[in-house]
């Protein structure tokens, strides 16, 4: 049987692709720090999930969904560097390592644009914080020298799907009359449907000339006033109170986030992928939200 290692598989994408590769007849090994899974402090026990895997996929890393205080800070870069040395440890010891390293990244890693879009070419690294863990990470990644192992870095964009990740709070707003615009409505919002996420890991495993860095964002993203726009449409909500920048920054204390996570402007194109050869199933927020939604 084929064999895929997901690292950090708890989550909502990490249970959505454990679910779509037992469908492909996978046997899959999650290690987490869940008592049912395989544990992060057990190296000898992730180096034997690893022996003959065709595919590790590593997603750990603590939520950057809180404030941003030393601690929370400290948690979340140790989450992503630690674990990533842990595999690429234990991947050096293997005798038989997968095919392909797949680590997440994101698209925070850019800097924040509202006059062009940042490609893996020509894409600027932006400044602050959630930009040293991602350079961070992939400095640790691509750290590691793997001669039997490619290894691949996705730039994720924020990821929708059903059931899970940011579609629950928008869909709250939307609900209680506040799916007006975030701040100026301006910042770009670069989003991917999670089945495309799953289909470009399939991608890039049968694409086996290729590595390094690629975004993973549909090809059409939007500003936050089209996003709120279109989701008010897909909800039949046709008034939404607006978010100025101040409320943001009062209300993101009580509910113990950061308005980064809506006032930065993300604009993100997948040039590598589509130069590659891949086609999205999802194209448009449109059909993203009416799959999410309605279906």
């Amino acid at each position: 049987m084929k064999k895929v290692v997901i690292a950090g598989g708890t989550g909502f994408i990490g249970e959505f692709f454990q679910k779509r590769f037992q469908e492909l007849g996978y046997d899959v090994s999650i290690i987490s720090r869940q008592k049912q899974h395989i544990h992060w402090k057990d190296g000898l026990s992730i180096q034997r999930a690893l022996e003959g895997a065709e595919l590790l996929i590593n997603l750990a890393g603590k939520s950057v969904n809180c404030r941003y205080n030393e601690t929370n800070k400290q948690e979340i870069m140790n989450s992503r560097v630690a674990t990533t040395k842990i595999l690429g440890e234990a991947l050096q010891s293997c005798s038989n390592p997968p095919e392909l390293w797949v680590n997440s990244s994101t698209a925070t890693i850019y800097r924040h644009a509202e006059d062009r879009p940042m490609t893996e070419a020509d894409g600027e690294i932006g400044a602050g914080f959630s930009v040293d863990v991602a350079t961070k990470w992939e400095d640790t990644f691509f750290s590691y020298k793997l001669p039997q192992t490619r290894q691949i870095a996705l730039r994720i964009a924020i990821v929708l799907g059903k059931g899970g990740g940011v579609m629950t709070p928008y869909r709250n707003l939307v609900r209680f009359g506040l799916g007006g615009i975030q701040g100026s409505g301006k910042q770009m919002f670069s989003w991917i449907h999670i089945e495309d996420l799953f289909q470009i890991l399939l991608f890039l495993r049968d694409k086996k000339e290729l590595s390094g860095v690629f975004n993973c964002s549909a090809p059409q993203p939007v500003t936050n006033r089209e996003l709120m726009h279109k989701l008010r449409n897909e909800m039949n909500a046709p008034l939404g109170l607006p978010a100025p920048k101040w409320i943001l920054e009062i209300g993101s204390i009580f509910i113990r986030t950061e308005t980064e996570l809506v006032l930065k402007s993300r604009w993100v194109i997948p040039d590598r992928l589509e130069r590659e050869g891949y086609n999205f199933r999802f194209k448009t927020l449109e059909h993203t939200l009416q799959d999410i939604l309605h279906a």
